[in-house]
């Protein structure tokens, strides 16, 4: 095993854990068992920090349970967040691997909120499986070694002579044979192996890992319709609430008149959410609830409310002249975030230079299940219900808002459905428990309608990206200037910030890995106008736009064909530390671990060409695109076919796309987060659009905020996963897939029509 795969940056720990701090769900198991890395306090290496001072899960002390009952029916608890990426699938299934557990006799178990047991429970950033892959394979190991020590003990024989296998204990020289469940209590006795002592599987034994042979443990509830979302949650005597909020981010209440709405029928009460000063990270907007009996009612009674809103600082917020303002700064010198060589001199001595300014506007996570939260405040303790990306912040932020003890707040996580990153963000669970403990009670349920959901989101960012390159007499790129506006996710959590964060810089800007010779990268300023935050690939997808469609117009300046051209700006295989490029890197990463392997990012390049059959002629008005991108520890690459008719209409017979993420747990949920990515890819470059004017969003359902429709749907998506290899980092799958979708269909769309698209969404540009 890769002595990679070992490190990190403290030791891993392993002990027991009591029972009085187990969940309840566990009680009655004969063994409890609980992975967790050292504290701050004692990590010899301390712990590192992303660039909005938000700690990592690797260095926060998550705990990973496996508990085996007396039966032999083994729980393992999931602490991160199940929307659709197969994360209560695919990580108790690596304990389950190490474990020698028979599947079938397998239960998933899902973590409430709770960051000092478990760490970092934030669901974002493609990181569960990455981060978690070593330490779960730890503690299944653990696992597997405590029971055959234990069945050792029962026989009187040499551990070496036991060995675990499919949900038994194996004594070979006599044949005989022991459940896990009659040694379980046994096995919970005994001293737990010290990290040096663990034995792991060699990649060649797994039986679940990289297998493809396990499918989703939600699955059959899903598809029977028993799932529990957020929005499914029913408690006894349940009220239900929606929220009138601020139209206007950073708006305040002068006044309101509830009469009109306590005659609606059904309606009980209203109340005023008071709002918090920007920034205000994820707290609730300021707004007034109506609580009812039923949604309908409380919606009616919203209705009926006469309110009196200050639009405060963000009223006058209009996309087109902030559109205009954010090119202006472009246009100009800004802070200097990368300089390698002298683009000043390089650039008016090469032999052609060329210049481009792209567009992305923006946009709203926008899930099939909007934002819904429940909560219940009885007896001193607050439950909260919901469908929830990080759990742990929303029990810390409604234990202080209500000045409640920690251990009095419990966080309940269900099923998302969809989160793309709004989730990650808990403002309407906590609406929830404000609402709760005004209710005497009773729980109450407060409710997003779609309009709520794309009017008060937590939204990507717009921007700007001014690229202007030189090249030589041969077509040899020689300098390279890239100037990225934008406002950042920071301003959640920092008093007016103009510059995007340390982490979002990383994301293919600061980092873009070309072997060009001078390179210059700034960063001009940019205020955040309405609350920026998590969107699935974050920066990335600006950067991977700007980037990869400008090298497609260098190919055609330098008289070349993109893909090869885009091989000739990676260079030749190499290993990039980051560090060398900047002094951040990507999303928190570290550079010592996640070095940028060129020759995996060319390989994913030439996969997807090859399987797309590039370089094959296509009828008139058909063209291909090719992109590529490094996101999250993973390398993608995408070629997109089209076909463009007369009057513009576009159709996309096929698309391929090549990732390489390292070892692959679960195959079969990599190809659909792949799948996923390249439908989400194309709605967004195709339609998708979030505008402001004074300070109002205009979008108010998808019959203006458009999603990718079925019939722009590509006919055939080709996946080509490469992986396997357990001596490299370990990629996240959920992201990576997406930033280079967009460059790609619109370098097709310039094979097959001639013609540049530089601003998203592409709308009806193809017809104008």
């Amino acid at each position: 095993m890769s002595a990679l795969l070992n490190r990190t940056r403290a030791e891993l720990r392993i002990g027991r854990l009591s029972r009085r701090h187990f969940l309840a769900a566990t009680a009655g198991s004969g063994f409890v068992l609980a992975l967790g890395w050292p504290t701050a306090s004692d990590a010899a290496d301390p712990p590192k920090y992303g660039a909005l001072g938000m700690p990592y899960g690797v260095v926060d002390n998550p705990l990973v349970f496996v508990a085996i009952g007396d039966d032999g029916l083994v729980r393992i608890t999931c602490h991160r967040a199940e929307m659709g990426q197969g994360v209560r699938t695919g990580m108790p299934l690596i304990v389950a691997d190490e474990l020698e557990a028979d599947w079938a006799r397998v239960r998933v178990v899902q973590a409430p909120g709770d960051e000092a047991r478990y760490g970092n429970q934030d669901t974002d950033g493609s990181r569960s499986t990455r981060h978690f892959f070593m330490p779960m394979r730890r503690v299944g190991a653990a696992a597997r070694q405590m029971l055959e020590a234990a069945a050792a003990a029962r026989w009187g024989v040499p551990v070496a002579e036991v060995t675990a296998k499919n949900h038994q204990l194996l004594h070979g020289p006599s044949g005989r044979t022991l459940s896990y469940g009659e040694v379980a209590r046994a096995a919970a006795a005994l001293p737990v192996p010290a990290s040096d002592t663990l034995r792991l599987k060699k990649p060649a034994d797994f039986r679940y890992i990289g297998k493809g042979n396990v499918p989703i443990v939600d699955g059959p509830d899903i598809v029977r319709g028993r799932a529990v979302y957020g929005i499914d949650v029913v408690l006894p005597d349940m009220l239900f609430a929606v929220v009138a909020r601020s139209p206007v981010y950073g708006g305040t209440l002068r006044g309101f008149d509830a009469a009109a709405a306590l005659k609606v029928p059904g309606v009980v009460k209203v109340v005023e959410i008071k709002g918090t000063p920007i920034p205000n990270g994820y707290e609730p907007l300021p707004g007034v609830a109506v609580i009812a009996t039923n949604t309908w009612a409380a919606i009616n009674g919203r209705k009926a409310l006469k309110l009196d809103w200050e639009g405060g600082p963000n009223a006058s917020y209009d996309s087109v002249a902030y559109r205009a303002a954010m090119e202006a700064a472009a246009a100009q010198p800004g802070k200097l975030v990368r300089n390698h060589g002298d683009v000043a001199a390089a650039l008016p001595a090469s032999a052609k230079t060329l210049k481009a300014v792209y567009y992305m506007p923006h946009l709203a996570q926008a899930p099939m299940e909007p934002p819904a939260a429940t909560a219940r405040f009885k007896d001193g303790r607050m439950d909260v219900w919901g469908p929830l990306q990080s759990p742990q912040s929303v029990r810390t932020g409604v234990a202080k808002r209500l000045g409640l003890d920690i251990d009095k707040v419990t966080v309940h996580v269900t099923l998302l459905g969809g989160g793309f990153g709004r989730k990650s963000n808990g403002d309407f669970a906590s609406e929830a428990a404000l609402l709760a403990k005004e209710s005497d009670g009773r729980p109450v349920k407060v409710v997003w309608t779609r309009d709520d959901d794309l009017h008060h989101s937590f939204y990507h960012t717009v921007s700007v990206e001014h690229l202007e390159a030189g090249i030589d007499a041969t077509g040899k790129p020689m300098a390279w200037l890239h100037r990225s506006v934008g406002p950042t996710l920071s301003a959640l959590f920092v008093p007016d910030p103009k510059h995007e964060s340390a982490a979002e810089l990383g994301m293919g800007l600061v980092n873009v890995p070309f072997a060009v010779p001078n390179i210059r990268i700034e960063n001009p300023e940019a205020a955040a106008r309405v609350r920026v935050g998590w969107y699935r690939s974050v920066s990335n997808l600006p950067h991977a736009f700007a980037i990869q469609s400008f090298v497609c117009e260098m190919a055609q300046a330098a008289g070349k064909d993109p893909k090869d051209y885009l091989l000739e700006l990676l260079g030749p295989p190499r290993n990039i530390d980051p560090r060398e490029l900047n002094d951040t890197w990507n999303y928190g990463e570290s550079p010592t671990l996640y070095p940028v392997d060129i020759g995996r990012l060319r390989r994913v390049v030439t996969t997807a060409a090859e399987a797309a059959g590039w370089g094959k002629a296509l009828g008139p008005r058909r063209g291909r695109g090719i992109a590529a991108h490094y996101s999250f520890t993973t390398y993608a690459a995408v070629v997109v076919e089209v076909a463009v008719g007369a009057k513009g209409e576009l159709t996309i017979p096929r698309v391929d796309i090549a990732v390489d993420c390292g070892a692959i747990v679960n195959p079969e949920r990599l190809r659909s987060q792949m799948e996923g990515a390249v439908m989400m890819g194309i709605g967004n470059a195709l339609s998708s659009e979030i505008t402001f004017k004074a300070g109002l969003a205009q979008q108010n359902n998808f019959d203006t905020y458009e999603v990718l429709r079925m019939n722009a749907a590509p006919k055939r998506i080709e996946v080509a996963m490469i992986g396997g290899d357990y001596d490299a980092p370990l990629g996240g799958a959920g992201e990576p897939g997406v930033p280079p979708m967009a460059p790609a269909l619109c370098n097709a769309i310039f094979a097959a029509t001639g013609k540049r698209i530089r601003s998203l969404p592409i709308g009806n540009q193809l017809s104008a």
